[in-house]
């Protein structure tokens, strides 16, 4: 997790010092679900299911090229496994290269490539406390892509989208709160808003 924290230091860094010549900056938020491969054991549950939250932006600096940094979360605890007493409630955060070409002046892609992190939270279910959970993170790999169209002008926009993370060692034994598989996919649509930009 050192790594990621200096990459994100770096892509904080990257990201402001870029903002003030950016030619295009958007920030979205939207909704989705998770898609894996189906459990074999009850007590090994799939991470797929439930409805995702994500908030995100970007900024564009470079010929359709810029960075990007995005979060989704699981909007509710899902059941861990059965019989287990626990839920769980997965954070997916990366951190990525946009590339962003336009196929005119209302419709274009968002294809990103990056890392971040995967973080389970398990909960005992029916316990009460400001942070009752243990968290386990791990290192992961994303590819994302959507297909923008501006709604009004070149302001509003909706993109649906679908996101691949491998998430390491996600399906580790040894780890508190694994599942079945370490890939994982999200899919859904945000809604944003585009400050600044040309055709």
């Amino acid at each position: 997790m050192r790594k990621l924290a200096i990459f994100a230091a770096v892509f904080a860094g990257l990201f402001s010092t870029q903002f003030a010549s950016a030619q295009q900056v958007d920030a979205f938020i939207g909704g989705g679900s998770l898609l894996s491969s189906s459990s074999n054991s009850n007590s090994v549950p799939a991470e797929k299911g439930g409805l995702y939250l994500n908030i995100g932006g970007d900024v564009v600096f470079y010929k359709h090229v810029g960075v990007n940094v995005e979060t989704a979360w699981r909007a509710t605890q899902g059941t861990y496994g059965s019989g287990t007493g626990l839920n769980y409630r997965p954070i997916l955060t990366d951190f990525n290269l946009l590339y962003q070409p336009h196929l005119g002046k209302k419709i274009g892609f968002d294809l990103m490539a990056g890392i971040g992190a995967g973080d389970t939270r398990i909960y005992e279910q029916g316990v009460s406390c400001s942070q009752c959970y243990n968290s386990s993170d791990h290192f992961m790999e994303h590819l994302g892509g959507g297909i923008r169209y501006y709604v009004w002008h070149h302001g509003v926009f909706v993109r649906p989208e679908i996101h691949y993370y491998h998430i390491q060692n996600n399906n580790s034994i040894t780890d508190n709160g694994y599942f079945n598989s370490n890939n994982v996919f999200r899919v859904g649509a945000s809604v944003g808003y585009t400050f600044g930009g040309s055709d």
